[in-house]
């Protein structure tokens, strides 16, 4: 027991990890922490407590206001009832079915003018209509003089909704009202009876007409503008039956709402409509709603700010005892990335120190090793590849223009042989140039025109070249070297040569995050058997298949870029072959 007790205390004594921890925690950790903790909870208990309460009370304000305009519109369809007219005799006076069915008036005016004057009585009703309960005949006035389109109307469900209490005014939730000709605002509608009281009272009322008013919904963004709500707050105005008359966020359904205010991080705030017999519901997020008074988080980085001093001071102290030997084991480091993998520390001592610099040594020695036999192998064993790939298209293509420019000289004797050899001197430089495998867009396309001058002279400028550039494509992205003349020299060869005349169209647009560039002729095309074993051949290592060009240009890229890129073939008999091949953006 006491040698273990002395190697325990030897291991505290000489471990700078052991010592520093422990003075970082007592020196640091426990005041910053202390320190955190109790100005957050006493300032977060205060902020709730303040936010919460001046929320609810925002809540309850805008409630009175929706209740007041709620029964400001019910008393403007109430005027139906301020009958008055001077010189006809008392039993007229008060029958409104008489006034209704014979007269087509309201209130001794006709009935579109009452619309109308209903209509212009408060700015957020668009529109008013009344349907006469004799006959089912529909008046309506709409602000900016729409036609109705009475079919789109949903009174009949409407009616029935105010059958079980004709004499109340019903408040129906919010929808387009598309049954006025070229409208789709946002409304909701107000409806009241016109029950004539002219007689007896009954049991069941005698119901003359109806009146419907529609309110914009822009009516409730005057009592929102003066809640501070987040964008991700959420404010609903509900009735007794779970019918949404209102929301601040757009495509939120009811059940979707209700969901959300369970979620312990909302702080939901609920104050009744009694108009409506609903709820005007907020839910707040809390982080959010907190987060905009610094009082709390002003507290609490005074406190980090104190304790960061403490452990700046302490760490300088520590930082001179442990300068020494972790410069020495930087300037190594730094001998390592020049590539010396001969370098060595001397271990002097059994702490952390001792251990880091004795691992470093290992590193080193184990990376050497895994360079020497994985990681150059694999460089080379790649190298090869590409070279391989690339040393294949590169005699083919030499071979096959050298014989164009032969042929042509032979032929005619042109003077264009000038410039076809000077075009063709370009191309081997281009060609010839071992040293980079990606080039940009623009001078693979140069590239491109000049074989495809070549080429135009050869066949009597039968074929011709057009290039698309999509706006967004920058000339300067990088593609693979010899890409795109390879197809071009297969579209001409099996896809024009057959017909007298064609066309090649090279376009090159942006796709997400690739660069798509379309190679298309309209040549003879291929049958569905012949793209098929084009299409396998592709996809299977080291198969040659017909088209060599083709194989070589997508295994080139796969092995550049990976597997989720290369080329693709599609092709229609007699109309015409499209390759695509796909390129990662490199801004």
């Amino acid at each position: 027991m006491d040698k273990e007790g002395d190697s325990f205390v030897r291991f505290l004594t000489k471990s700078i990890f052991v010592k520093f921890s422990t003075s970082f925690i007592l020196v640091g950790l426990i005041p910053l922490f202390a320190l955190s903790y109790f100005s957050v909870q006493i300032f977060t208990s205060y902020v709730e407590r303040y936010t919460t309460s001046n929320q609810q009370q925002m809540i309850m304000y805008m409630s009175y206001n929706l209740n007041s305009a709620f029964q400001q519109y019910n008393d403007i369809s109430k005027l139906m009832y301020n009958i008055r007219y001077e010189g006809l005799a008392e039993n007229i006076n008060q029958n409104q079915t008489f006034n209704v069915n014979e007269l087509e008036q309201i209130n001794a005016i006709p009935i579109d003018s009452f619309l109308k004057t209903l209509v212009f009585s408060d700015k957020y009703i668009t529109g008013a209509y009344f349907m006469r309960s004799s006959d089912s005949k529909v008046y309506s006035q709409e602000r900016e003089n729409r036609g109705l389109t009475e079919d789109l109307l949903p009174i009949v469900e409407w009616k029935e909704k105010m059958n079980h209490q004709p004499s109340k005014a019903v408040l129906f939730p919010t929808h387009q009202d598309n049954y006025f000709i070229g409208s789709k605002r946002g409304v909701f509608t107000l409806a009241r009876n016109l029950i004539d009281t002219s007689g007896r009272l009954t049991r069941e009322p005698k119901v003359v007409g109806t009146l419907f008013l529609d309110i914009d919904t822009s009516m409730f963004q005057q009592f929102l503008s003066e809640l501070s709500l987040g964008q991700k707050d959420e404010l609903v105005l509900v009735n007794d039956q779970d019918e949404m008359y209102f929301s601040n966020q757009k495509n939120r359904t009811l059940d979707e709402f209700l969901s959300k205010s369970k979620d312990n991080e909302m702080l939901v705030l609920r104050e009744d409509i009694p108009f409506i017999n609903g709820q005007l519901i907020a839910i707040i997020h809390r982080a959010g709603l907190f987060e905009q008074l610094f009082s709390a988080r002003a507290t609490v980085y005074l406190a980090i700010l104190i304790c960061s001093i403490v452990l700046i001071i302490m760490g300088t102290w520590f930082s001179r005892r442990l300068a020494a030997p972790i410069r020495k084991l930087i300037g190594q480091m730094a001998v390592v990335e020049s590539g010396r993998l001969d370098t060595r520390l001397p271990v002097t001592s059994n702490d952390e120190i001792g251990r880091l610099t004795h691992g470093f040594n290992r590193m080193v020695e184990r990376l050497r090793e895994h360079i020497d036999e994985a990681y150059v192998a694999q460089i080379k064993q790649k190298q090869t590849e590409l070279n391989a790939l690339k040393s294949q298209i590169r005699p083919h293509y030499l071979y096959n223009t050298l014989e164009v420019i032969r042929m042509n000289a032979v032929d005619k004797d042109a003077e264009e042989v000038a410039d076809m050899i000077h075009s063709l001197s370009n191309q081997l430089k281009y060609v010839i140039d071992y040293g980079e495998d990606r080039v940009s867009l623009w001078r693979e396309l140069e590239h491109l025109h000049d074989y495809f001058y070549i080429i135009s002279i050869r066949y009597e400028n039968r074929y011709e070249l057009q290039c698309d550039i999509a706006p967004d494509v920058q000339m300067e992205w990088p593609v693979l070297k010899l890409c795109l003349q390879p197809i071009v020299e297969n579209a001409i060869q099996h896809g024009l040569r057959q017909k007298k005349r064609g066309t090649i169209r090279v376009t090159a647009e942006k796709q997400e995050q690739n660069l798509v560039i379309i190679i298309y002729d309209n040549g003879i095309g291929m049958n569905k058997e012949t793209l098929k074993s084009i299409n396998e051949s592709l996809n299977i290592p080291g198969h040659p298949g017909r088209s060599v060009g083709l194989k070589n240009v997508h295994e080139r890229i796969r092995s550049m870029y990976g597997e989720h890129y290369g080329l693709s073939v599609s092709s229609q008999e007699n109309i015409g072959t499209s390759v695509q091949l796909c390129f990662p953006v490199s801004e």
